[in-house]
C-alpha cells in the first residue's frame, strides 16, 4: 500500500503537487491555495501564471502537470480541490496518483488551516486510487510508491491519517477477497483468509462451522446451496467485544463464492462475474476487522455463510422444500435465489443465539438494485426509520451511496408457499423487494431493528472513477466503519 507521511518540513521536491480551487467568480479562472509550508522558490509563480493558461477549473480531481527541466520541482501538478470537502479531497488523491504514477514520490503542499476531514479525504483517496489487482508479475504496476502531505502541523492530522489507512486497507482487503478468481477462492480459502486477517489483531474470536457442524446445528440452507460443489459450505462467525461496549451489532453478509445459478443455470454473461458473489461478506468481514483495528467501544459480530452454488448430481433443485436453522421452511422456486436461503439462515441464527441489538445484513442479491437504481447505489430496506437514516448519512459521508426502498405489504401475500412456510424466490413483483421482504421473515423479534442492502450493483466498477478501480469496489465497508464510528 502506498506510504503516506505527513512533514511540515517537506525534502523529496521532484516532484510536488499544489491545490487549485474555483475562484468562486462567473467565469474567472481558478486559483491556486495558498499552502501551509514554504516551497522552493518560484512554484508559486508557476502556478499562478499555469492556471489560466491551461483553463482550469478548479474542479474535483481534475489535474494538470508542467515539466521544469532543470528546476527544483522538475515536475508540477495541479490539482483541482472543488469545494474543498472531503468527497472532493478524496476525488483529488484519487486524481494524484492516477496522474502521476510513473513518479516514484509526490509531495503535496496542503492549504493552512486544512482541515482532519479534507486529510481523511485525501489519504482515503490516495489509497483506494492507487489499488490494483494482479495475480502474478505486473509489468505496468505504478512506480509510485510515497505521497508527503506538507502541513504546518502533522501532529494535528495523525489521527485522520489514522482513520483513512485503516478505512483504505479493510476495504482493499475486501476488494481482494472479492476480485480473487473462483479457481483459487472456495468456502474454504475465504475462512483461511479471515482466520490470517484476524491473527493480528487482539480481541477477536472466530468460529468457523464446517459442513458436520452445520448439519448437526440446523443450518438447512447454506448445506442445500453447498450440496452441489466440491468444496463444502462454511459459516465463518468473527466477533469482536470490547469490554466496554454498550451495544452489539450483527452485520451478515452472502458468501457465495462462485454462482453457477446452479440448475437454474445463469447464461454465460451473467455467470461470469460470479466471483463477485460474495462481496457482502467480503464487506461485513472486512468491516470487523476494522471496527478491531480501531478499537471501536461497540461489540461486532460478523456472520458469512460461505458456499459454492455449483451443478451436480447432488445439487438442490427448484421445487426442494429447504429447513432453515430454527425450523422455519423455504420452498425454492429458483436455484439461482440462492443468496437469501444461505442469508436466512445467518439472520435466523443471529436472532435466536447472538440477540444483538441491531442486525444487518450485505447481499450481492439481485439484478433488480441495479435495474432500479443504477451501477453505484445500493438499495436500502428497513421498516426503522432511525436506523435507516443513521446508516444512509454513513454511508453518504463515506462517499458510497445508497438509496432507501419501499417493504411493500402488498407484495407479502406472494411469498406464501402451498408446501412450505415460504417461496424462496416469487415470480410477481419487483425482485429487490421481494428478496428483502423474504430476508425480513427470519428476523423474528429484531424486525424493527433489522436493516437490509442490496449491493450487487455497486459492488463493482467497470472502469476507474475517482476512488474506485475497475473490478471490486469494496462497497459497504467504508459506510460501516462510518456508522460503527457513532456507537464511540
Amino acid at each position: 500500500m502506498l506510504a503516506i507521511r505527513l512533514t511540515a518540513e517537506p525534502d523529496r521536491l521532484d516532484t510536488v503537487a499544489l491545490p487549485v480551487r474555483p475562484s468562486g467568480a462567473d467565469e474567472a479562472p481558478a486559483e491556486p491555495v495558498p499552502t501551509a509550508v514554504a516551497l522552493p522558490d518560484g512554484v508559486a509563480d508557476t502556478a499562478v501564471a499555469l492556471v489560466p493558461l491551461a483553463r482550469l477549473t478548479g474542479r474535483a480531481g481534475e489535474v494538470r502537470d508542467q515539466l521544469r527541466p532543470g528546476a527544483v520541482p522538475t515536475r508540477l501538478l495541479l490539482v483541482g480541490i472543488g469545494e474543498g470537502d472531503e468527497a472532493a479531497w478524496r476525488s483529488a488523491g484519487a486524481a494524484l496518483v492516477r496522474a502521476a504514477k510513473d513518479e516514484t514520490h509526490v509531495t503535496f503542499g496542503l492549504p493552512v488551516g486544512v482541515s482532519p476531514e479534507a486529510i481523511r479525504g485525501l489519504v482515503e483517496g490516495l489509497l483506494l486510487g492507487s489499488y490494483r489487482f494482479r495475480l502474478g508479475a505486473d509489468a505496468d504496476a505504478p512506480a509510485l510508491a510515497g505521497v508527503d502531505l506538507a502541513v504546518a502541523d502533522p501532529d494535528a492530522h495523525e489521527q485522520a491519517v489514522e482513520l483513512a489507512r485503516t478505512t483504505a486497507r479493510m476495504t482493499r482487503l475486501a476488494r481482494d477477497l472479492t476480485n480473487t478468481p473462483s479457481s483459487v477462492k472456495n468456502p474454504q480459502w475465504f475462512a483461511d483468509q479471515v482466520a490470517e486477517a484476524a491473527a493480528g489483531l487482539p480481541g477477536l474470536r472466530l468460529r468457523v462451522r464446517e459442513p458436520e457442524q452445520l448439519a448437526a446445528e440446523g443450518f438447512g440452507g447454506i448445506l442445500a446451496v453447498g450440496a452441489g460443489s466440491a468444496s463444502g459450505p462454511r459459516l465463518v462467525e468473527l466477533d469482536w467485544q470490547p469490554t466496554e461496549a454498550a451495544t452489539h451489532v450483527v452485520l451478515a453478509g452472502k458468501g457465495i463464492t462462485f454462482d453457477t445459478g446452479g440448475i437454474s443455470i445463469k447464461p454465460v454473461p451473467a455467470m461470469k462475474l460470479m466471483r463477485k458473489d460474495m462481496a457482502g461478506a467480503a464487506a461485513v468481514v472486512a468491516a470487523t476487522l476494522g471496527a478491531a483495528a480501531l478499537r471501536l467501544p461497540v461489540r461486532v459480530t460478523a456472520l458469512a455463510p460461505l458456499a459454492e452454488n455449483m451443478v451436480s448430481g447432488g445439487a438442490f433443485r427448484p421445487g426442494d422444500v429447504v429447513r432453515h436453522y430454527g425450523g422455519l421452511t423455504s420452498e425454492t422456486t429458483n436455484s439461482d435465489a440462492e443468496g437469501r436461503l444461505v442469508l436466512a439462515d445467518a439472520l435466523a441464527y443471529a436472532v435466536q443465539e447472538l440477540k444483538p441489538d441491531l442486525l444487518i445484513d450485505l447481499a450481492t442479491l439481485t439484478g433488480a438494485n441495479a435495474v432500479a437504481l443504477g451501477t453505484r447505489t445500493g438499495a436500502l430496506y428497513s421498516d426503522n426509520d432511525q436506523l435507516a437514516k443513521d446508516l444512509l448519512a454513513a454511508i453518504d459521508a463515506a462517499g458510497e451511496s445508497a438509496w432507501r426502498m419501499p417493504l411493500t405489504a402488498d407484495y407479502v401475500e406472494h411469498l406464501g408457499s402451498d408446501l412450505a412456510d415460504l417461496y424462496s424466490a416469487p415470480t410477481q413483483g419487483a425482485g429487490s423487494v421481494l428478496a428483502a421482504l423474504y430476508l425480513r421473515e427470519f428476523t423474528g423479534d429484531l424486525r424493527e431493528r433489522w436493516l437490509h442492502v442490496d449491493m450487487s450493483a455497486p459492488s463493482w466498477c467497470e472502469r476507474d472513477d475517482a476512488e474506485l478501480t475497475r473490478g471490486a469496489t469494496g462497497w459497504g465497508v467504508r459506510g460501516l466503519l462510518r456508522w460503527l464510528a457513532t456507537f464511540a
